[in-house]
């Protein structure tokens, strides 16, 4: 037929001419077969190019009973698509419906019970019921395979009417039957319906229905052993040789040609491998799936991508399944990105030490390629070899300076970034490679780059002669820098102070100031504000945070926890197993139907509508309060930052208020207790005493009378701004002290 209407389309698919439809109609009811035939086409093909022909409905249904097959598909097909648009009509149908699920023709008894179960109008289930009874019990497979399906639209538009009258008992039953294809569509009407059942135990897996679907498995097509797996995975085994003797039989389907039918026997194998205790056998299964997992590869660029995902999955899981086939995710130039990344990943998940040299020279071809994207990802995956495997990582520092000295300015920023990952792997083992890197410094206008180079120069600034120089650099355009870039260069400022302090004391001075006064962004500011508080009260304290020892990074094989991957490992082959998502994540709690879809919609739609009209109804200034009440932070935003009205005066704080007995940093540090800080003392206390009042920024003064808090202050950090402390000691502190000859204390001095 398919070929007729390709021959034909000039006929059938023409522009409409002006009454055109009354021509259908009278050909319709002409009385010769061949134009009401060719009048019905006609009318389908209209229908396929969506114009509207349900006026004809009625001359339509008329046709219905004839003999010849062609025909009648046709007339069928119009009815599915215009039964929901002429509800009443459709009961015309009824009586050709039934006459033809008792015909002679099989083929013509299974097409009249498939369209029933399509026409989803209420009106037509009452004469469903019956036919459906006897087309389950034919004696042709064909039919019952038919009618196995429409149990299960009748069930998504009834469910009780379908239990009523033992519809689901007849098709349990009909897992047990003899053809092989009667036996999967049963199964996958049934897996359907307990996905949208309400007490799941429509279709409850056990011993009899498991050997069953076993004994049909072979002789299904490729969809029926799609479901047959896909049911089997639900199956608990009652010991480990039945879970043993199930994934003999599956194994088989691992030769598959079909990408789906292999995936889901993995998926059975892999979830029956957690009751098999022969650690041998498991031995077996797993370099019996490698071959059909390498095969995958060699299908279109998408089915590609779904596998792998989904190895990605396996391994994992199982990460010795591909061990000698790493050669096989080797990426292609004809490759689609996306492909390339998921082989990137597959990669760097296999590298052991075996395979480090031919993974090292395969991604450092990859960095010469022109995908400005996948050169990054492939520098960055040699940085992840190194740290992963500690006896490869000079190899692959080597390779990373090679790329650094190809001066492509891309490679050198990734490069650079990698590299400090790998200090902070061996912090002191490849210091020798600074020089290098500084060498690249006028070449990064990268964030990231600029960040970590940034970072190396101030871990390592002892062992660098011109840090100071190095940093002054990237100081000249602090302002306009990238915040990211802004909080390294604190950070490696006060590193370089705290290691050299008499080179960098005017450094650290000028970069606390401006970022203070002129830097608009919160967190640096804030980050200046606790350095400039730490430097000024205990230089020792200021080491032991900002110099204190890091711990060393590691990079994780499996992304997803276990609790994740087992569920993940148990919808192998779904989108699940793609997204790497549990199927909650993207499809809710359960399964809808197309209807309770749209339904879902419709109900969403109106309580938008009806929430948006009770918002408009509230008062705004009621609304206003109530938010207020509830969240305090927006009464914050409500402070008037311009306002021109001087501090209030606060009374000083008593003298008993609580405080440690001992200096605690951590805790002092933060310790903004009291109520409105005194516009008196030393520069810094000045600049943290606007913190609390917000509208205040005093600058540092150069006064060189300011001086450590006494030593028999239990408060390191009291001094700096009067922090709950009395009155008497802030009027003390301004008192000149005892100089010192140390550069920390001319530091002081400068604040």
């Amino acid at each position: 037929m398919a070929d007729f209407i390709k021959q034909n389309a000039h006929r059938f698919f023409a522009n409409n001419k002006k009454g055109e439809n009354a021509e259908l109609l009278a050909d319709l009811n002409s009385e010769y077969r061949d134009r009401r035939k060719d009048a019905v086409k006609r009318v389908i093909a209209n229908m396929t190019v969506g114009k509207d022909v349900s006026s004809l409905f009625p001359q339509v249904v008329k046709n219905m009973q004839t003999e010849d097959l062609e025909m009648k598909k046709l007339v069928y097909l119009y009815l599915m698509n215009y039964a929901k648009s002429n509800p009443d009509l459709v009961i015309l149908a009824v009586n050709t419906f039934v006459k033809d699920t008792d015909h002679v023709n099989p083929l013509i008894r299974a097409l009249a019970i498939r369209t029933m179960g399509c026409i989803r109008v209420d009106k037509i289930l009452d004469h469903l019921c019956e036919p459906l009874r006897k087309c389950l019990q034919d004696d042709n497979p064909y039919v019952r395979k038919t009618a196995a399906i429409c149990v299960a639209k009748l069930w998504d538009l009834d469910q009780e009417r379908a239990l009523e009258n033992g519809f689901v008992t007849t098709l349990q039953d009909l897992v047990s039957d003899s053809n092989p294809m009667v036996v999967s569509n049963a199964v996958t009407a049934l897996a359907e319906m307990q996905e949208s059942s309400a007490t799941k135990d429509v279709f409850v897996v056990n011993v009899a229905f498991m050997n069953k679907m076993l004994a049909a498995l072979n002789e299904c097509t490729e969809w029926g052993q799609i479901a047959i797996l896909t049911s089997l995975a639900e199956y608990k085994p009652l010991d480990s040789k039945e879970a043993e003797n199930i994934c003999e039989r599956v194994i088989p389907r691992l030769q598959h040609a079909n990408g789906s039918v292999v995936l889901s026997a993995i998926r059975v194998i892999m979830m029956f491998m957690r009751h098999i205790k022969s650690d041998d056998f498991v031995k077996g299964l797993v370099k019996k799936m490698s071959p059909p997992l390498v095969s995958l590869l060699a299908s279109a660029p998408e089915v590609q991508y779904v596998s792998l995902r989904n190895i990605n999955l396996i391994l994992q899981k199982r990460p010795d399944i591909l061990q000698n086939d790493v050669r096989v995710f080797f990426c292609k130039y004809n490759d689609p990105p996306y492909v390339k990344r998921e082989k990137l990943e597959i990669m760097i998940k296999l590298c052991n030490e075996k395979n480090i040299e031919q993974i090292l020279s395969e991604l450092k071809e990859y960095a010469s390629e022109v995908d400005v994207d996948f050169v990054r990802k492939a520098v960055h995956a040699i940085g992840r070899c190194a740290i992963m495997i500690d006896e490869a990582s000079e190899r692959c520092v080597n390779v990373l300076l090679d790329l650094i000295n190809t001066k492509v300015n891309y490679v050198v920023q990734e490069a650079i970034i990698v590299i400090k990952d790998i200090f902070r792997k061996y912090p002191k083992r490849y210091e020798a490679i600074i020089p290098t890197l500084c060498q690249n410094l006028d070449s990064l206008d990268e964030p990231e780059a600029k960040g970590s180079l940034i970072w190396i120069i101030g871990e390592y600034a002892e062992r660098i002669e011109n840090a100071d120089e190095l940093i002054e650099n990237f100081l000249e355009t602090f302002l306009e820098e990238n915040s990211q870039v802004q909080l390294q260069l604190l950070t490696a400022t006060v590193k370089l102070f705290l290691k050299k302090p008499s080179q960098s004391q005017e450094i650290v001075h000028r970069v606390l100031q401006t970022a203070t006064q002129e830097i608009d962004n919160p967190d640096t500011r804030d980050r200046a504000y606790v350095y400039w508080r730490l430097l000024s009260t205990d230089p020792q304290a200021a080491k032991a945070v900002v110099l204190s020892e890091k711990p060393p990074i590691s990079v994780e094989t499996s992304t997803i926890s276990p609790g994740l991957m087992d569920e993940l490992i148990n919808n192998i082959s779904t989108l699940a197993s793609v997204y790497h998502k549990p199927p909650k994540a993207f499809m809710g709690n359960r399964a809808f139907s197309a209807d309770a879809v749209k339904k879902a919609a419709a109900a969403d739609a109106r309580d938008e509508e009806q929430n948006m009209g009770d918002a408009a109804l509230e008062s705004p200034t009621a609304t206003g309060g109530a938010a207020a009440a509830k969240n305090p932070i927006a009464d914050l935003l409500d402070l008037d930052f311009g306002s021109s009205e001087p501090a209030l005066t606060s009374p000083p704080v008593s003298s008993s208020s609580q405080k440690p007995s001992g200096p605690n940093y951590s805790a002092d540090l933060f310790d903004f207790s009291s109520d409105v800080p005194s516009s008196s003392g030393n520069g810094a206390m000045g600049v943290m005493g606007s913190m609390s009042g917000f509208g205040i920024t005093m600058a540092p003064t150069t006064s060189s009378t300011a001086a450590p808090a006494p030593a028999g202050n239990n408060d390191p950090f009291g001094d700096l701004g009067g922090f709950g402390q009395p009155a008497q000691q802030q009027q003390q502190q301004q008192k000149p002290a005892t100089s010192q000859s140390s550069a920390t204390n001319d530091l002081l001095g400068l604040f």
